[in-house]
């Protein structure tokens, strides 16, 4: 039965799309310059300790409130872990890794992860930021994330954004380049965080 007003059913409704993170902050600038750079940004809004970046169709995705007087983040607390970011090609993913590495930012994890292949950046604040391309459709995903490979590894296999380039400029396909390797066993103590 469809949901009426009346008859709204248990199930919440999901939302059509995830329309922006807000972070608060006490290293505004840094924050608010490190966010242009890092995702090709221009603010929609911006006045002293307001900053609303926007990249995309969407009047903005990451808003920034500076609040000098609260303390740093504490990562040995509970909190939001990542923020992801999708490229539609590895081509995508290694031009906008090579033009981040020009501005001094390097990712600190290089992983295909099965369903995607990604990488990893700290900003200003220490949050993890994810760059990544999906690997495979929403169904090959889920069917991956059911399977024994995924039971023994949930988190992928290393690689290095160099080797990835190389192949790219090899004119390897990217179908080729996203199939994960074949692993064993790894566990959360494997993985930098």
């Amino acid at each position: 039965m469809k949901p009426t007003l009346d008859h709204p059913g248990d199930q919440v409704l999901p939302p059509t799309k995830l329309a922006h993170v807000v972070l608060r902050t006490n290293n505004f600038a840094a924050m608010r310059d490190y966010y242009k750079v890092f995702l090709g940004a221009h603010p929609a809004f911006e006045k002293d300790n307001l900053c609303f970046l926007r990249y995309d169709d969407e009047y903005h995705r990451i808003g920034l409130l500076g609040i000098p007087q609260i303390g740093a983040k504490n990562p040995a607390t509970s909190g939001l872990e990542q923020i992801s970011f999708t490229y539609k090609t590895v081509m995508e993913l290694a031009l906008a890794y090579l033009q981040r590495q020009k501005h001094g930012i390097e990712p600190y994890w290089c992983v295909n992860h099965g369903p995607t292949t990604s990488m990893y950046y700290k900003d200003p604040d220490g949050n993890n930021l994810e760059t990544q391309v999906d690997n495979m459709d929403d169904e090959g995903a889920r069917a991956f994330m059911e399977s024994e490979a995924f039971q023994t590894n949930p988190f992928g296999v290393d690689f290095k954004m160099e080797d990835l380039i190389a192949r790219l400029r090899a004119g390897e396909s990217e179908d080729s380049i996203k199939k994960m390797p074949e692993s064993g066993p790894r566990g959360m103590d494997s993985v930098p965080l």
